[in-house]
């Protein structure tokens, strides 16, 4: 290793391709890896804050605004946790319903990333702007794909951003049987790209870094986990809902404005497609696990370089879930159950796109919100995120600085960061120390 490569910073101010405001810095120190920070920098935005006083019917549409990306993760995880509070279940054709506008979020949400943030990285593009120059059919299938995605929402939830149409209980109005079974044929050829889109980015070139993580996601008797279940891990965790904050800490770090999540007495762990896939393979479709095998995945993919793969994969498992549930849909004889008000505390986990995304709330007998807490998937992934990058440059200091800084953006977008919803283009500063 030569000589300036042992002792040097690494630090890009404004990162790339991600949803949200953020920073690296590594810090190398007579050849190891010294310090690591994954700087949130976006100002603190208050939503717990602004619940309080709230009724409980409004936390569906103020927690959506937090998002343009993942809305529906914020209202039905709200949802969930009021309808919790209160003692009310949503199943049947509601609750099918829900599942079928969370599949649109996944679509969109997945296809933005996989075609427009990450892939470009395993192209050798600076940005999906030049990745649509030399291979604009490619590019054009993401977008089509995404708008699939939106399309759902929008039919589902009156609008694709912040969606108007989700309530407690269920919506304001569900579409006729028709109506729903018109998207059918948008998602038919989506279910096809999307089996294209595991092949393509099956083909690209993968660091080895598996690692062993811990992950946790939801786990249903019988769905692959969208709306609903509970919690488990592959170190043996498996509690309900309920007991999140039980077994999950949450602390300040002076160079984040978003709290790092640990599993309490073990630490790190990760959430997201990966920990879906890994703790829930066989909840696939069948259509989605041959998909993975042919991708060259088994039950379990531990490198995060990979969960580009895995996200291709549930883009399948979207559609043709979306598909399944449109099939059998009949309209049922109301929009939502009736959830009146009592004092008490709810709690509601779904998956998000980037994972598990916890809400609590704790309203009195009018349905006024005393105190509510939000648990995001990024801010749970901020550890494993750290860790990764100083065990991947600890393995490649004799990297250039250049190609260190472009690979050490591509470890942090394997995660999909949803810091909010802006992108930023890239200034690198490296300190010779």
């Amino acid at each position: 290793m030569s000589p300036d490569r042992r002792t040097r910073t690494i630090k890009v101010d404004a990162l790339a391709r991600v949803e949200g405001e953020g920073a690296m810095l590594i810090r190398i120190a007579g050849g190891r890896v010294s310090e690591v920070q994954l700087r949130i920098y976006e100002p603190p935005r208050f939503f717990e804050a602004f619940l309080r006083g709230r009724g409980y019917t409004e936390a569906v549409d103020i927690t959506s605004r937090i998002c343009g990306i993942c809305p529906i993760a914020y209202q039905m995880s709200a949802a969930n946790a009021m309808e919790d509070a209160c003692g009310v279940r949503v199943d049947g054709a509601l609750h099918d319903l829900r599942r079928i506008i969370y599949c649109g979020e996944w679509i969109e949400s997945h296809a933005l990333h996989v075609y427009l943030l990450h892939a470009p990285d395993f192209l050798g593009y600076e940005s999906a702007v030049q990745l649509a120059r030399d291979h604009a059919a490619i590019v054009q299938r993401g977008l089509q794909l995404k708008k699939a995605g939106n399309g759902l929402m929008a039919l589902l939830g009156g609008r694709e951003v912040h969606p108007i149409n989700v309530r407690v209980g269920g919506f304001y109005r569900v579409p006729t049987t028709s109506e729903l079974r018109a998207a059918a044929e948008p998602l038919k050829w989506a279910r096809d790209a999307a089996l294209e889109t595991v092949r393509w980015v099956s083909r690209f070139s993968f660091p080895d870094f598996e690692q062993d993580y811990e992950m946790v996601a939801l786990r249903h008797p019988s769905e692959y986990p969208i709306t609903e279940g509970r919690l488990v891990s592959t170190r043996g965790l498996d509690i309900a809902v309920r007991e999140f904050a039980d077994h999950v800490i949450e602390e300040h770090v002076p160079h984040s404005n978003a709290l790092h999540a640990a599993i309490r007495g073990r630490g790190t762990y990760l959430v997201g497609p990966m920990a879906r896939y890994a703790l829930n393979f066989d909840r696939l479709s069948p259509l989605a696990r041959e998909a993975a095998r042919e991708a060259g995945l088994g039950p379990v993919c531990r490198n995060p370089f990979q969960s580009i793969v895995v996200r291709a994969v549930e883009l399948v498992y979207a559609c043709d879930e979306a598909l399944r549930l449109i099939e059998r849909y009949e309209r049922p004889d109301r929009p939502a159950l009736e959830v009146p008000p009592r004092a008490a505390t709810g709690h509601g986990c779904t998956e998000a796109p980037r994972g598990i995304l916890y809400h609590r709330y704790t309203i009195d007998a009018s349905g006024t919100i005393l105190d509510a807490k939000i648990v995001p998937p990024t801010s749970q992934n901020q550890k494993a995120i750290e860790e990764d990058l100083a065990r991947f440059v600890q393995d490649r200091l004799d990297l250039p600085t250049d190609a260190m800084t472009w690979q050490c953006e591509q470890a942090i977008r394997n995660y999909d960061p949803c810091i909010s919803c802006a992108t930023h283009f890239l200034r690198l500063e490296v300190e010779q120390v």
